[in-house]
């Protein structure tokens, strides 16, 4: 197992596999069961599953998916998208998930962190948080649901989830999705330094440097969507994932 974990990230929307830049203009990119086999197959550490829409239209998560996606994983599965209330998250739980992603639901109420993390564990709570540089530079809180910024710091956001029982937090940077251009190092290096529980870092991976990176800036975990699911400069759809061996080099000092 390697020490610092290197995670796909799948987007869902209507039960299809999207990719998404800048958290706009999703593009079917295919299946999700047929990317979670390959996935399988490539032995990855874990896998993120995140449903896009269902908060935004105030939908319960699809539970019949979600089932599908935990059956046919081999690698713990983190699923976010939907999700208010303790039952729902004992469900998704019953159905072989193991963590569950909260953003939304955790603005409204933040004691829904705390609730499932007294009934089931802090290492089964991870606090999304979305971060999006203003016109002068500036990082703000992003509430993906409203695609609007919030007027609590994101760092505070944070903090909060963390005291609520969070026991990891996903630091997503708004103006890197899709890109593939590189991590929002700054931004990591300032969550590493602050929060006291494990950070998985997502936005801007295009090569395997850039996850290197941003495990440098404190990253415990390095996620990533465009990079596993497109190939080339056309951005043609390849379901991909490195070598163990290679993670394990390119890690190897960090």
């Amino acid at each position: 197992m390697l020490k610092h974990r290197v995670v796909p990230a799948l987007l869902l929307r209507d039960g299809g596999l999207v990719k998404t830049r800048q958290f706009r203009d999703a593009k079917y990119v295919g299946d999700p069961i047929n990317a979670i086999r390959i996935f399988n197959d490539k032995e990855v550490d874990e896998l993120m599953v995140l449903d896009i829409v269902a908060s935004k239209r105030g939908q319960e998560p699809d539970y019949a998916m979600i089932e599908l996606f935990a059956g046919e994983c081999f690698m713990p599965l983190c699923y976010g998208g939907g999700v208010r209330s303790v039952e729902q998250a004992a469900r998704i739980f019953d159905l072989g998930v193991e963590k569950i992603c909260l953003q939304s639901a955790a603005l409204d109420d933040m004691t829904l962190i705390s609730r499932i993390a007294e009934r089931f564990g802090s290492q089964s709570v991870v606090a999304s948080v979305d971060v999006k540089r203003n016109w002068l530079k500036r990082p703000e809180l992003y509430e993906s649901r409203s695609g609007k910024v919030h007027k609590l710091a994101w760092l505070d956001f944070a903090r909060q989830a963390v005291t609520a029982g969070a026991g990891e937090v996903l630091i997503n940077a708004v103006d890197r999705d899709g890109e593939m251009k590189g991590m929002d190092i700054d931004l990591i290096r300032e969550a590493g330094t602050t929060l006291s529980v494990p950070m998985i870092a997502l936005g801007g991976v295009g090569s395997l440097q850039d996850i290197k990176a941003g495990v440098s800036a404190g990253a415990s975990a390095v996620a990533a969507g465009a990079f596993f699911v497109f190939h080339g400069p056309h951005r043609a759809v390849l379901i991909t994932y490195p070598l163990y061996q290679e993670l394990e080099i390119l890690l190897s000092n960090q």
